[in-house]
């Protein structure tokens, strides 16, 4: 080892650690799964079924309820709110014991006078840092021995490696460059160094950075805020509906049937408390009914699977509501590199003297692909290690030279020459040379084309023959063109006259090999998911620290200042001289800042959360991590911090943009699913508030009782909500426009569904009720009007009302005419949905007392069968009426 340092004793270290504080950097507090349980009991709609429980508790020890009443609403409550609370806890918990292992980090510090590892929570101001290539910086500190490179993208965006040296002895620290510092979450990629440990935890660049995110305020989900706006819209009706079924009773029961006031409290006033509890009890109904309990279940199981479905797409989702808001999005602010782009330098182009163009090696002739093969392995100071020839390992190239040589790989594992001498690469110079004897003596040259063009006086054609090069005029017109694709060109040369060590001149009469285009090249998938997103009404906008003439061509290759004349591209200095208002008035015709800071992604978050957008931010580095936490969702790519996955919503573990489009997709999905399942539970709210509302009027003061409708709301609905959950992701929904933050979730198509439907099965239902052809039907055998005829009747009538609704979630599941559009892509609903009605037969047949049923024969239930199944071409004909009307709201692919 070349460096030695005594270091801090122990007792050092555990004085520093009291005056500085250790190395630990806060971290983004967790909700304990009980405060997650409470803020989920404050929602609207539980609070309801909480006064319901309440008010049937009273009943019940007034000898005025049932038991199972009371139990089956508090079932409701711990269902609705402990189903979604253990999912949502149980996922972050995962997330964060992954952040825990990550912390476990161990770092080389000399301490006691030799070198040992400790974890990096440990660190304290003072201690001397071994770093070694791969190492990542674990604190701010100060280079005080060896040099390195270090690449510091993570925390500046800049994808280059910056330089680093030793502080020269005597300076101090408040006054030592840029050049000698060190920050936490730099890469080391090269050389070898001990730092200096100048600030630790909370007052290092990174912890600075995660205060700010600690600071960040949360805002309403898209989906969070629709379903705020609906649960006080349904605990309005509820109480309200409560209130005037409750005066409707009593006004039946008081003037119509009763002969007035007068006479009716003149009547045994156990009979008058039996009406009012009577009242009461049709009021709780209503609650119970208007209350779609299955639905925060439903979200949070719909939330899973598509999880789960995204995970294999390579999309971790750290919020489950992250999913949704990524459906909702109408502004994402991305990154290029490794998202747009693959990450690395890669050579995309080989021109020859003529300005000819190849864009592989095997393209290339012959000859002369082996003299640039010979050229670039012989004139490199990197290490090569071809020991598996098809992953040859290249220690100490910059991206340059690895982009150079892994273009030239079959020719890396052979080296038949001795380097006789070389001038390395500098800026100044702006070439290498290097002279080689062995298999061939020549001067090997590849430096920037102005400075090596300057000195060439042949060229080399396919054959490997020397020609003049007379006239450069196709070459620089090539030249040019790679330029304006934002390609890095390097020249390569070879001449017989050997190197002036002294001079360290670039040699004379060279001979051009060719000219090389590097540059980091597109994804595969790039243009046409941007093509995806721009059709999904997607406003994408690149933020990328390369200047500006480079992140133009990104931009024109992937496609995204197509089709907008208006199109701007923009530095951060541009930016900065516009007023807020002025980049609202821009943002929509806004598509690149190049040479972007940190601060200018946040203020672009800002200024489009006014603008009242659904926002999107991508990003990788803890620069990025303010910005990416305060989107409406963040992206955090998965090659990126762990801070900026901490503060993201979804990891993008393929750091793809195609990835990114796939949780759009998903998060349309998903809304969809919802809507559907609302479409289907809101259809059974208002059939059965209706029943229950007009059934006292025909006789039956309970058509419906409290446990049935607890029964079909918690157990059938919850399952029929699993059954949309798994609702197939249709590649159309990404040719939809974003919604609105501010829009409805129940639109105008639904609101028809679910009023029309909802009207025609009461209607029907009452018909059921009143009818002496369905009672003839379902009296079992016995005398109309008896016990044993009464409750086979009810029973009957129950049956019929499940099995209505069950048939209906094939009208709800999609807004076409096509019942059975991608019903097989739904592996769970044909699954869920036979397995309801087999659940629904058993539990009639043996429901007893608790759900007031007896046992239906073979042919009673084809009646009930028969009956249900007329909701199914009913709906057909609404569809096909709205059609002709106002038009088919299903999008075509």
């Amino acid at each position: 080892m070349k460096f030695s340092y005594p270091g801090l004793t122990d007792q050092e270290a555990e004085r520093s650690r009291a005056q500085h504080g250790s190395n630990a950097v806060a971290s983004q507090e967790t909700e304990t799964f009980w405060d997650k349980l409470l803020g989920n009991l404050k929602d609207p709609i539980i609070i309801i079924l909480i006064v319901a429980l309440a008010i049937t508790v009273l009943l019940t020890f007034l000898g005025y309820a049932e038991w199972y009443e009371s139990v089956g609403i508090a079932f409701a409550v711990v269902i609705a709110t402990f189903v979604a609370t253990w999912s949502e806890y149980s996922n972050e918990q995962s997330f964060q014991r992954l952040l825990e292992e990550a912390s476990l980090i161990r770092v080389k510090v000399f301490r006691n006078g030799h070198l040992t590892e400790i974890p990096i929570n440990d660190l304290v101001v003072g201690d001397h840092v071994l770093l070694q290539p791969g190492d990542t910086v674990p604190t701010d500190g100060l280079l005080i021995g060896g040099h390195a490179e270090v690449d510091e993208a993570a925390l500046t965006g800049e994808s280059e490696p910056v330089k680093k040296s030793a502080l020269p002895a005597g300076t101090a620290d408040e006054a030592a460059p840029e050049e000698h510092r060190l920050s936490r979450a730099g890469l080391l990629v090269d050389g070898e160094c001990v730092m200096r440990a100048t600030a630790v935890g909370d007052k290092t660049r990174y912890g600075q950075t995660m205060k700010e995110l600690l600071s960040a305020e949360d805002r309403l989900s898209p989906l969070q805020h629709k379903l705020t706006v609906l649960g006080r819209h349904i605990a309005t009706f509820g109480y309200v509906g409560a209130t005037f079924i409750f005066l409707a009773f009593m006004f039946n029961n008081v003037f119509l049937q009763g002969g007035g006031l007068e006479s009716y409290w003149a009547q045994d006033i156990g009979l008058i408390v039996s009406d009012v509890v009577t009242a009461l009890i049709l009021a709780i109904i209503v609650i119970v009914v208007a209350v779609p309990e299955g639905l925060p279940m439903m979200i949070a199981m719909v939330l899973a699977i598509n999880m789960k479905k995204l995970l294999s797409e390579k999309v971790l989702v750290r919020k489950l509501l992250g999913i949704e808001t990524a459906g909702s999005l109408n502004l994402l602010f991305t990154d290029k590199t490794g998202t747009l782009t693959q990450g690395k330098l890669s050579v995309s182009a080989f021109l020859t003297g003529t300005g000819e163009r190849f864009e592989s090696l095997e393209a290339i002739p012959q000859a002369l692909r082996d003299e640039a093969g010979f050229a670039l392995r012989n004139n490199t100071s990197a290490v090569i290690d071809a020991s598996d020839p098809s992953d040859p390992k290249l220690v100490g190239a910059d991206r340059t030279e690895q982009a150079l040589l892994r273009f030239v790989t079959p020719y890396l594992a052979t080296n038949n020459s001795d380097v006789v001498d070389m001038i390395p690469f500098s800026s100044s110079r702006k070439f290498s040379a290097t002279q080689v004897r062995g298999e061939r003596t020549l001067t090997l040259v590849k430096g920037a084309p102005e400075v090596i063009l300057k000195n060439c006086v042949r060229r080399l054609d396919g054959e490997g023959n020397v020609h003049e090069l007379s006239d450069s005029t196709p070459l620089q017109a090539a030249m040019h063109e790679l330029s304006a694709r934002a390609m890095r060109l390097l020249a390569v040369a070879v001449t017989e006259t050997p190197i002036d060590s002294e001079t360290k001149a670039l040699p004379e009469s060279l001979t051009l090999v060719g000219v090389f285009g590097m540059r980091d090249e597109l994804r595969t998938t790039s243009y046409q998911s941007v093509k995806t997103a721009k059709q999904a009404g997607i406003h994408v906008v690149m933020i990328t620290g390369d200047a500006k003439e480079t992140a133009q061509a990104i931009a024109k290759d992937v496609g995204l200042l197509e089709y907008d004349p208006q199109a701007i591209v923009m530095t951060s200095a541009e930016l900065g001289e516009l007023s807020d208002d002025e980049v609202k008035t821009i943002l929509p015709h806004l598509y690149v800042v190049a040479r972007a800071f940190p601060t200018d992604k946040s203020r672009l978050v800002k200024l489009a959360k006014e603008l009242n957008l659904v926002v999107g931010m991508t990003g990788d580095g803890v620069n990025d991590a303010p910005a990416v936490k305060n989107a409406d969702v963040g992206f955090a790519m998965g090659s990126g911090t762990e801070m900026t996955k901490e503060s993201g919503d979804i990891v993008i573990l393929d750091d793809n943009f195609s990835s990114l489009t796939k949780a759009v997709l998903y998060g349309r999905t998903l809304f969809k699913s919802i809507r559907k399942f609302l479409v289907f539970q809101l259809t059974v709210n208002v059939s059965a508030i209706l029943v229950v509302f007009l059934g006292q009027f025909f006789g039956f003061d309970l058509p419906l009782t409290m446990t049935q409708l607890l029964w079909l709301n918690i157990i059938m609905d919850t399952l029929a909500g699993l059954a949309f959950a798994g609702e197939a992701a249709l590649g159309r929904y990404m040719h939809e426009p974003p919604l609105r933050r501010d829009e409805q979730l129940i639109n105008r198509d639904m609101w028809s569904s679910i009023l029309i439907n909802g009207g025609l099965i009461a209607a029907i239902s009452i018909l059921f009720l009143t009818s002496d052809l369905t009672q003839g039907w379902f009296d079992g055998g016995y005398a109309v009007g008896t016990p044993e005829a009464q409750a086979k009747f009810l029973t009957a009538f129950f049956a019929f009302f499940v099995f209505v609704q069950v048939f209906n979630t094939f009208n709800a599941r999609t807004q076409g005419l096509n019942l059975f559009e991608h019903l097989l892509d739904n592996r769970l609903f044909s699954i869920i949905i036979p397995s309801i009605m087999a659940i629904q037969v058993f539990f009639i047949t043996f429901g007893g007392e608790i759900l007031r049923t007896v046992g239906l024969s073979f042919g009673e239930w084809l009646l009930v069968l028969a009956l249900a199944i007329l909701i199914v071409p009913a709906d057909l004909i609404r569809k096909a009426v709205r059609n002709r009307v106002f038009g088919n709201p299903v999008t075509v692919s």
